[in-house]
């Protein structure tokens, strides 16, 4: 799962990357504006983690340059600002979540999990095709109710 990490302060952007890559998912940065936008331009994401307050231009814009390309890529807010009326206005311009600094990391990775489960899974925690079953959170799989141990590249490279 590819993860767009758009955050102006670096520490915090590798902090979120590393505890993001201890759960398979492989994370780029953007730290300005125009970074990000070349970004999205370019590349699709399962889940972008979206700052509101970069150096060179607003996040909520990075938004609804999203929504104007039809891009289906999940967005949560991660934001400074806790005030109502700036939850309000980033779900209603179309995220998909609003979390405040500061948050706990584990948080933000179920909350990541959450939206790409719902995107991509249909909101079900276990995938049936024919008689292969995936279970994404014991991250297990079966075919014809008999375990089948693979790695987690392998198991990365199935999903």
């Amino acid at each position: 799962m590819k993860i767009l990490i758009i955050e102006d302060e670096t520490e915090l952007s590798k902090s979120i990357a590393e505890y993001l890559s201890g759960g398979s998912y492989l994370c780029e940065f953007a730290t300005t504006f125009a970074e990000a936008m070349n970004k999205i331009e370019m590349f699709q994401y399962d889940c972008i983690v979206l700052d509101i307050m970069l150096p060179d231009g607003n996040g909520l814009t990075i938004l609804e340059e999203l929504k104007k390309q039809n891009k289906q890529d999940g967005v949560i807010i991660i934001s400074a600002k806790n005030a109502l009326e700036d939850k309000i206005e980033g779900l209603q311009l179309g995220a998909d979540d609003y979390l405040t600094k500061p948050f706990h990391l584990s948080e933000l990775m179920a909350r990541i999990y959450s939206i790409i489960r719902r995107k991509q899974f249909n909101n079900s925690n276990i995938i049936i095709q024919n008689k292969l079953q995936i279970d994404l959170l014991a991250k297990t799989v079966t075919i014809n109710n008999q375990n089948i141990d693979l790695t987690k590249k392998e198991f990365d490279l199935l999903l």
